[in-house]
């Protein structure tokens, strides 16, 4: 392979901008620089985020030659989520230069933090292939990646990817999205501070999200779930501009069927097979058809068998298979087979091996050594060749303006059922709320607010339990007898849609006294630690 050098100057600048003496006190401009690998002329990616988000702002990049600073042609637009890249050959060789990013906002002008960065030099290829920069640097020759979520930023610690990329990861899943609303909005935080961030450090990245499905059995209201959760998905990827050229596609995380769980926790009630099934084809349906790449389903074989039909309709999805405890580097090795007979699912092939794409063969990887906080990192394996891993990537998506989430979109909240009897019951509220198009919301969630004549002294608990989307039964505990008013209100903290609320009133009878139980005096035993890692790979 031969080697030159890149000796000609960095054409970044082309007219002189003065800095103004005012800049918006509200909004703040990020900016990071990182060269990533490049197949050509050194790659330099430019990427932050403006906050508060706001989209269609326009970013410039200035650069600092001479001591003086001048704006180049280069520029970005920032996302729903305000996330905003840019992109830019560089023909200097060890030249170290400053940049800033500034952009107009609300009519004043802000300016992010100056970076410098060193452009060093890349070797010459005989041709420009991307596959030639996938390694295959994972166990048993196959090409290496992890998954993060919130989990890998203990106390919000960046990761950092060019460790990772070092370390021999080429892909990484983000988790993007959640059905519970408290984990959606860390998924959100978390993705915009890691997507541009792999990206620019030459990791390919993907998307997950994370299912929790509806307690209904019809299965209009169970389509109309996937449907709302396969909303929120598209959503979340237009908040950051949709598909890149360096994006893997969307991810299903479908491994849990309870639909009801009891006070203390347990799982009172399953969804059925013909249930999970017709939830999940739905939902994969809508992603391929709005994003137009095939999205993925990960999950866990038993799941898949004990849990899911078999339907050739889901087998055209690739499968992101978790199975822990077998060395990889074994060529014999594979995911998906039990030690006697068949897993039965969707992706059982002839000889009764699964057909899967992406192997999850830990979650006990060794996070410093990928430049992530904490101590533990699931690993995955993707299972053909470079070639076959740029086929997945293959196609983007731009949201349109139509596609972006609504901001304070009306909702209509309505109280279905009210029950309230005595002081020793729950008063419960069966609530549903709906968009304009009669669709229910998306996000968000409900609470019940007393009227300040009648509120009571002591704070009652209020639990909410979705049934499915724009559907909860809000169950409150702790009242004293009395006659109540208030009103029930939907609040949706990412403003996708408006506040709604609908006046209630309700009378509690006082119930019997429940007879106090005397403290027991024997210890509980304490249950012995359990090593989650005992018998995983620690790579």
């Amino acid at each position: 392979m031969k080697f030159r050098y890149l000796i000609t100057a960095i054409a970044l600048a082309l007219s002189l901008i003065e800095a103004p003496s005012t800049s918006a006190a509200t909004s703040q401009l990020s900016l990071s620089l990182k060269q990533t690998p490049s197949a050509s002329e050194a790659l330099i990616t430019f990427y932050g985020t403006l906050s508060p988000a706001k989209s269609g702002i326009n970013v410039y990049l200035d650069i600092n030659i001479t001591n003086s600073w001048q704006k180049t042609r280069f520029k970005g637009k920032t996302a729903k989520a305000g996330t905003w890249k840019v992109e830019a050959l560089a023909t200097a060789v060890d030249s170290r230069v400053q940049y800033r990013a500034h952009a107009s906002v609300s009519g004043k002008t802000i300016y992010s933090p100056v970076r410098t960065i060193t452009i060093k030099q890349v070797p010459e290829l005989s041709q420009a292939d991307p596959a030639l920069f996938i390694t295959a640097l994972g166990p048993g020759g196959r090409i290496h990646g992890a998954d993060i979520s919130r989990w890998q930023h203990p106390n919000d610690k960046a990761i950092d990817f060019a460790a990772m990329y070092e370390a021999g990861i080429r892909f990484v899943m983000i988790k993007a999205s959640d059905t519970r609303e408290d984990a959606d909005l860390l998924s959100l935080k978390y993705l915009v501070m890691d997507h541009s961030a792999a990206q620019a450090a030459g990791i390919y990245t993907g998307f997950y999200h994370y299912a929790i499905l509806p307690d209904v059995a019809d299965s209009d209201a169970i389509v109309q779930d996937a449907t709302a959760q396969a909303q929120k998905a598209i959503w979340r990827l237009a908040s950051i501009g949709g598909y890149t050229q360096r994006d893997l596609p969307y991810a299903l995380d479908l491994e849990n069927k309870c639909v009801r769980l009891s006070t203390t926790g347990a799982c009172q009630k399953y969804a059925t097979r013909s249930a999970v099934t017709l939830w999940a084809t739905t939902f994969l349906r809508i992603l391929k058809e709005k994003t137009g790449k095939v999205p993925i389903l990960y999950s866990y074989s038993n799941f898949l068998e004990s849990s899911m039909n078999r339907n050739a309709e889901l087998a055209q999805y690739p499968l992101w298979l978790a199975q822990y405890a077998i060395d990889p580097s074994n060529p014999l090795n594979q995911p998906g087979l039990k030690a006697s007979g068949c897993y039965v699912n969707s992706w059982t092939g002839a000889n009764c091996d699964s057909q899967w794409t992406i192997w999850q063969y830990t979650s006990c990887g060794i996070a410093p050594k990928y430049g992530v906080p904490g101590s533990r990192l699931d690993l995955n394996l993707f299972r053909g060749s470079a070639s076959a891993f740029l086929e997945l990537v293959q196609g983007s998506w731009s949201p349109q303006p139509i596609d972006l989430m609504p901001i304070n979109e009306p909702s209509a909240l309505t109280v279905n059922r009210v029950s309230a009897s005595t002081t020793n019951k729950l008063v419960t509220f069966n609530v549903t709320v709906l968009r304009p198009d009669a669709t229910p919301v998306v996000t968000g969630s409900v609470k019940l607010v007393f009227d300040s004549i009648n509120a009571p002294s002591i704070k009652p608990t209020q639990t909410v339990l979705r049934e499915t989307s724009g559907a909860w039964t809000l169950a409150i505990k702790g009242l004293p007898a009395g006659t109540y008013t208030g009103k029930v209100v939907y609040t949706d903290v990412s403003l996708t849609h408006a506040q709604s609320s609908a006046p209630v009133i309700f009378t509690l009878l006082q119930g019997p006294t429940p007879t106090a139980t005397p403290a027991s005096t024997i210890k509980a035993t304490p249950k012995p630690s359990v090593d989650g890692c005992a018998n995983q790979i620690k790579n």
